[in-house]
């Protein structure tokens, strides 16, 4: 679950990185190959160095700065060196992975929320001070603390994954009107309830509910033996329950904007506005991607819902 924890905020922020590519299959082949790819070496890197520092100093050294301490204490100048050039590439490998990982997600999420005051940029460096002000130093303390952190970490990124999941690919089946998402009136069909989906909202907290207990049993205190093997899933956990419930709300009190077939739009669409009429008013899907439905009958549609409260 560390391992999955550990790469739990990419799945959530995927979007800031593939909103760019040119079609679907751009963002998925090239990270389906080098996420599981990238993850796996680097982990079995780690695993070989901790193996190789216990028969080296009889007992793992899990934390590499530690080890790289080690190396100072007992080398000279050569180690010295080698021990700088070691550092100087864990600390490029944290910027590169603060930026893709928390800055540019923090700086697109608050600039959706303020943005009149607040551009990508700006929200980086609100992000940078709020990581400073965490202490994270304090999570590197022990092997413990920094796994408890990453468990307790993707119980609150799994639920949202997993909303995500069954708002795109079950309940909207890929169908997306583009025009709409920036549209803030009230008889959008993207504003839901006040402006609040609560659908979302109710899946969230059950699937951050389904592991509070497992969670509290990790830090310390004396929970059921169910929790806890619930909790050792908690990723998987999270997201099954938060997609579940989702997709049953969305049943029981329907929204507006979905699809009863798959419609995404793919890489067929050249030019957003050809998908409206004259006025602006419309919105074809079918002619947005270029497709053709022989099946489907004149004036019919299997689009639902286009505006008014939800």
């Amino acid at each position: 679950m560390s391992s999955i924890a550990n790469f739990a905020t990419l799945i959530i922020n995927d979007c800031d990185f593939s909103r760019f590519a040119r079609k679907p299959s751009d963002a998925l082949w090239s990270q389906l190959v080098s996420v599981p790819l990238g993850f796996a070496i680097t982990s079995f890197i780690g695993i070989i160095v901790s193996s190789s520092s216990t028969v080296i100093y009889n007992e793992p050294v899990w934390d590499p700065l530690g080890l790289l301490s080690r190396f100072i204490d007992d080398g000279g100048a050569a180690q010295r060196f080698g021990v700088f050039v070691i550092a100087l590439a864990f600390a490029l490998a944290q910027l590169g992975t603060n930026i893709a990982a928390n800055s540019v997600s923090a700086g697109t999420d608050m600039t959706a929320l303020l943005p009149r005051c607040i551009n990508i940029r700006r929200g980086g460096y609100i992000c940078a001070v709020i990581g400073l002000a965490m202490c994270p130093w304090n999570l590197l303390s022990s092997a413990n603390n920094f796994t408890t952190y990453l468990s307790a970490y993707s119980v609150f990124l799994s639920s949202i994954a997993g909303v995500m999941v069954a708002d795109y690919y079950l309940v909207r089946r890929g169908f997306l009107d583009i025009r709409a998402l920036y549209d803030a009136r009230s008889t959008g069909p993207y504003y839901y309830h006040w402006g609040f989906h609560w659908r979302a909202y109710a899946a969230y907290v059950c699937g951050i509910l389904i592991n509070v207990v497992g969670f509290a049993g990790a830090v310390g205190t004396q929970v059921p033996k169910g929790a806890t093997y619930l909790y050792n899933l908690n990723f998987f956990c999270g997201f099954l329950v938060s997609l579940s419930i989702y997709w049953g709300l969305c049943k029981l009190s329907p929204i507006p904007a979905t699809s009863d077939r798959w419609m995404e739009v793919g890489g067929d669409m050249l030019e957003v506005q050809v998908a409206y009429d004259q006025d602006g008013v419309s919105y074809d899907e079918e002619q947005a991607a270029g497709a053709e439905f022989p099946d489907s009958k004149p004036g019919s549609s299997s689009i639902k819902g286009g505006g008014g409260f939800a």
